[in-house]
């Protein structure tokens, strides 16, 4: 185990994590202190990059919530190979997106205003005006959200109020920031060791872990940090405008309950940045 030590120091020279506190870390992971939190992405990167090389990949997480989060003396032993299997084929298996479900209430005539106004206060209700209503708010958001993107400059107004949520700076940055290496480089595995108050049972976790199977094959969406309540993407393949930003939409605010914008909002931030956000908290 200190060669596996030896080997991810030796791989870390001449990157941002050279040098930095190293040991082992939690059910058979291994743990880097130190970590700058106002670098913390450029590190996750420096890692991410290296994991074809070390076999693990890389999650920040904090001990700020958690004070048993520390560098071990000894390892502390993992699942073993088939219990990591079966976790994996439990999570293929899986329906994820019944499991993590954006709920569509029914929209009346009052209520209008309040779904089709943006969180910077434009007034979009007369893109609606011809929806006939009570209506699911899924069916009313989507009429919204076609009818913007063919109207260029309400469209450009509301990307200009939404889009911080699809970059780094709207990330949570934690006081205390450690990369944790986990044992395996396969990202439906990885959800294994993932600590998300979205997914505090088995099945859920296996559902978090086909989320980001799927999405890294979609979007190669890379899990860079998980806060408890949130998680944190940086996203290789943007979606496009249209059927599959509302798609991407629909399941980030599944995932995220408590991302404060609505489903259209987010349809339009998607394409425009490389950094997705999840909240789920209690």
């Amino acid at each position: 185990m200190r060669n596996d030590l030896d080997q991810i120091e030796a791989a870390f020279v001449g990157t941002p994590l050279a040098g930095l506190p190293i040991g082992h870390g939690p059910s058979g992971t291994v743990l880097v202190a130190g970590i700058d939190p106002d670098r913390l992405h450029e590190a996750w990167q420096a890692a991410d990059a290296l994991a074809p090389v070390i076999g693990r990949r890389p999650l920040m997480v904090t001990d700020d919530f958690d004070g048993t989060l520390r560098i071990r003396p000894e390892p502390e032993p993992g699942p073993s190979e088939s219990e990591l299997r079966a976790f994996a084929e439990a999570a293929a298996s899986s329906e994820p997106w019944l499991a993590y479900r954006h709920y569509s209430e029914e929209v009346d005539e009052g209520e209008v205003e309040y779904y089709a106004r943006s969180m910077a206060g434009l007034d979009l209700t007369d893109l609606v005006s011809d929806v006939a209503l009570p209506a699911p708010r899924q069916t009313l958001e989507r009429a919204l959200y076609d009818r913007l993107l063919a109207d260029a400059d309400r469209y450009a107004q509301v990307l200009g109020s939404v889009r911080f949520v699809t970059q780094t700076d709207y990330w949570y940055t934690p006081d205390s920031v450690l990369l944790m290496l986990l044992p395996t480089g396969d990202v439906r595995r990885s959800g294994y060791w993932v600590d998300f108050f979205g997914a505090l049972t088995r099945e859920y976790r296996q559902a978090l872990a086909e989320v980001l199977a799927q999405w890294h094959h979609r979007w190669d969406a890379r899990l860079v940090a998980s806060w408890g309540t949130m998680l944190q993407f940086q996203v290789g393949r943007r979606p496009a405008p249209g059927d599959e930003a509302w798609t991407a939409a629909g399941q980030l605010k599944a995932l995220a309950p408590n991302l404060d914008l609505s489903r259209w909002e987010v349809a339009v931030a998607l394409p425009a940045g490389d950094a997705w956000f999840v909240h789920n908290r209690p």
